[in-house]
C-alpha cells in the first residue's frame, strides 16, 4: 500500500504538473490569438479608427498629438494596403495627346467628420488650384511622381508697406508660397490646416500617381465648404512699375492668387473603392 499511496501521489503531482503545463500553454494560446487578431487589422481599417478618434467635426482642428498619430500611421501606409499598383489601368492615359488627361478617383469612406479618398493620376494629370476651407487635410503619396505647389492667404499688413507695394483688388488677393517642389513616393505625409500649410494647393502627375486624402471635415455645398478654384500670378503681375520695396527672396514668396470658375478640361471619373474593408 505504501509503495502504491506513493505511486499516487507520484501521478497526482504529474497529472498537476500537466495541468500547469496545459495551463501555460492555453494562456499563450490565448495571448497569441489576441496578437493575431490586432496584427490582423488591414492598415485602412487602423486608419478609419484612428480617424474617428482625431477628427471632432466642423469647425475643429486635431490635437498635435492626434495629427502626429495619425501622420505616423499614413507614413507607413504602402500601396499594397490598398491593393494599388502602377498597372491598375486607370492610370494609362489614353487621351494624353487630347489635352490634359482624365483623372480618376475612389471613396473610402465618408461621413460628417471626415472622409478618405484615393485620386489616381496618369502621367500628365493635373488637379487644379484649390482651396479646402476650414479643413484639415492629410495627403499622402502612395504611388509615383508628383508636383506640388502650395499657398496661404497673408494678411497684406505683414508685407512691408512703401510707395512701390502693390495692393489687393476684389479680383486678386495676396498669399506666401508655401511648397513648390517635386515629391516621390515613398514620402513623409504632408497636412494642411484651415489657415496654414498650404491650404491651397495643385498636383501635377509626373508620372502615374496615387495619393490618398484625408479631409476633416469633408466638403460640404450645405456647410459652406465647397470647392473653389484659383489661378496663380507672380508677385510682379499686380506691380506693373516693376519696382519693389521688397527683396528679390521676398518676391519669390509671394503670389496673388485670383478666383476662378471650375476649370473645363478638370475630367474625374469616379469608382468603387475595391480595397481592403472598413468595418464600422
Amino acid at each position: 500500500m505504501k509503495v502504491e499511496g506513493s505511486t499516487e501521489g507520484e501521478k497526482r503531482r504529474a497529472v498537476r504538473r500537466e495541468l500547469v503545463r496545459s495551463g501555460v500553454k492555453l494562456r499563450a494560446k490565448r495571448r497569441m490569438r489576441r496578437r493575431v487578431q490586432a496584427d490582423s487589422l488591414n492598415s485602412v481599417q487602423r486608419l478609419f479608427m484612428a480617424c474617428k478618434k482625431v477628427f471632432k467635426g466642423p469647425g475643429t482642428v486635431p490635437e498635435p498629438s492626434d495629427v502626429e498619430m495619425l501622420q505616423q500611421l499614413l507614413d507607413k501606409m504602402k500601396p499594397e494596403d490598398l491593393g494599388l499598383s502602377t498597372d491598375l489601368l486607370f492610370f494609362k492615359s489614353d487621351n494624353s495627346s487630347n489635352g490634359t488627361p482624365r483623372i480618376t478617383y475612389t471613396r473610402i469612406y465618408q461621413c460628417n467628420n471626415f472622409s478618405m479618398v484615393i485620386f489616381f493620376l496618369p502621367p500628365r494629370g493635373v488637379i487644379p488650384l484649390h482651396n479646402h476651407p476650414g479643413m484639415t487635410v492629410f495627403s499622402k503619396l502612395l504611388l509615383g511622381s508628383m508636383h506640388i505647389k502650395s499657398y496661404d492667404w497673408i494678411d497684406p499688413v505683414q508685407v512691408p508697406a512703401g510707395p512701390n507695394t502693390p495692393t489687393q483688388s476684389n479680383e486678386l488677393r495676396l498669399v506666401r508660397k508655401v511648397e513648390d517642389s517635386e515629391f516621390t513616393a515613398p514620402c513623409e505625409t504632408s497636412i494642411l490646416y484651415p489657415t496654414t500649410g498650404g491650404n491651397m494647393h495643385s498636383f501635377r502627375a509626373v508620372s502615374a500617381c496615387a495619393i490618398l486624402d484625408v479631409l476633416g471635415p469633408p466638403y460640404s455645398m450645405d456647410e459652406d465648404r465647397d470647392c473653389t478654384y484659383y489661378q496663380d500670378y507672380p508677385y510682379c503681375y499686380n506691380n506693373p512699375n516693376g519696382a519693389s520695396d521688397l527683396t528679390s527672396a521676398q518676391t519669390d514668396e509671394l503670389g496673388w492668387l485670383k478666383e476662378i470658375e471650375m476649370p473645363k478640361d478638370l475630367k474625374m471619373d469616379g469608382i468603387e473603392y475595391l480595397g481592403p474593408p472598413i468595418i464600422e
